[in-house]
C-alpha cells in the first residue's frame, strides 16, 4: 500500500525473517511434469511419410515430450524460503486498505445520491409552487382583464343611452319651439292681414303641411346622421386609446424583462469575477506556500 503523498509505506518485518531473505536467493524452478532441457533453441529434425490414398487418419496420440536435462533435488526447511507472518502482513494491509477504501467510495457515493435526490425533490417544489403562482396571477389578470372589458362595454352602452336621449329631447324641445314660432307667426300675420278663414286652413293643409314634414324630415336626417358620424367618432377614438395602451403596456413589459436580463447578466458576470478572483488568490497563495517550502521568494 502506498500514502496519500504517494510514497511507499515501510512495513516492520522480524529479524529472523530478514536473515533469511538475506540468506537465501530467489530462483525460478521449472515444477511441471515432464521436465526439459532449457535452450536458446530446440532441436529441429525434418521427417517424411506417405499415407495410402484411401487409408482413414488414425487419431493423434496424445503429446508427450521427451525428458532432457539432468534430476536434481533439495530439501528446504520451514522458514527456509519465507515467514509467513511477516509476509502475509503486507498482502492483508492492502487487502484490508482496498476493502475500507471501497466502502469508504460506496458510502459517499449513497451519500451524493441521497443529497442529489434532496436537492430534486426541493427543485421540484420550487418549481410547482413557482407554476402554481404563475397560474394564479394569469387567472387574476384574466379575471381583471374581463371585468374590465364588461365595465367598458357598460360605460359605452351607457354613453349610447345618454346621448340618444339627449337627442331625442333636443329634437323635441327644438321641434315644439319651433313649430309653435311658426304657428304663432302664421295665425298672427294671417290674422293682421285678413285673411284668416277657410281657404287658409286649404292653403295650411296643401303647402304648409307639406314643408312642414319635409323640413322637420330633413332636420331629422340630419340629426340621426350627425348622431352616427358621433358615435363612429367614439368609437374610433376608444379604439385608438386602447391601442395606445396596448402598445404603452407591451413596451413596459420589453424594457421591464431587458431590465431584469441586465441585471441577471451583470449578476452572473460579478460572480464569474469574484470566483476568477477567488481562483487567483488561492493559486498565489499556493505558489507563496510552495516558495516558502522550498525557502525561495515567491514569484511576483
Amino acid at each position: 500500500t502506498r500514502k496519500r503523498g504517494g510514497e511507499p509505506q515501510a512495513f516492520a518485518h522480524s529479524s529472523l525473517g530478514d536473515d533469511l531473505v538475506r540468506k537465501h536467493k530467489t530462483l525460478e524452478v521449472n515444477t511441471e511434469n515432464y521436465l526439459e532441457e532449457i535452450e536458446d533453441r530446440p532441436i529441429e529434425t525434418d521427417v517424411d511419410t506417405q499415407t495410402d490414398v484411401f487409408m482413414d487418419r488414425p487419431p493423434s496420440p496424445l503429446f508427450v515430450p521427451a525428458k532432457t536435462g539432468v534430476d536434481r533435488e533439495t530439501q528446504i526447511f520451514e522458514g527456509d524460503l519465507f515467514v509467513f507472518d511477516a509476509e502475509v502482513e503486507p498482502i492483508l494491509q492492502v487487502l484490508v486498505g482496498k476493502t475500507l477504501e471501497q466502502s469508504l467510495m460506496e458510502v459517499l457515493e449513497e451519500e451524493e445520491l441521497s443529497n442529489m435526490r434532496a436537492h430534486q425533490e426541493e427543485f421540484d417544489q420550487v418549481s410547482r409552487a413557482e407554476l402554481a403562482e404563475a397560474q394564479r396571477m394569469e387567472e387574476a389578470e384574466n379575471r381583471r382583464m374581463a371585468e374590465k372589458e364588461r365595465r367598458v362595454a357598460q360605460e359605452r352602452q351607457r354613453v349610447a343611452a345618454e346621448r340618444e336621449v339627449a337627442l331625442k329631447v333636443a329634437s323635441r324641445s327644438f321641434s315644439h319651439r319651433y313649430v309653435f314660432d311658426v304657428v304663432a307667426d302664421v295665425f298672427g300675420t294671417l290674422n293682421e292681414s285678413g285673411f284668416f278663414y277657410d281657404p287658409l286652413v286649404r292653403e295650411i293643409e296643401t303647402v304648409f303641411a307639406p314643408w312642414l314634414l319635409e323640413s322637420v324630415g330633413g332636420h331629422a336626417q340630419t340629426v340621426i346622421e350627425a348622431n352616427n358620424l358621433l358615435e363612429e367618432m367614439v368609437g374610433n377614438a376608444v379604439k385608438l386609446q386602447e391601442e395606445r395602451k396596448a402598445a404603452s403596456l407591451a413596451a413596459y413589459e420589453a424594457q421591464q424583462k431587458a431590465k431584469a436580463d441586465a441585471l441577471a447578466a451583470a449578476e452572473a458576470q460579478r460572480i464569474k469575477e469574484e470566483e476568477e478572483a477567488a481562483a487567483a488568490a488561492e493559486a498565489a497563495a499556493a505558489a507563496e506556500a510552495a516558495a516558502a517550502a522550498e525557502g525561495e521568494p515567491a514569484p511576483a
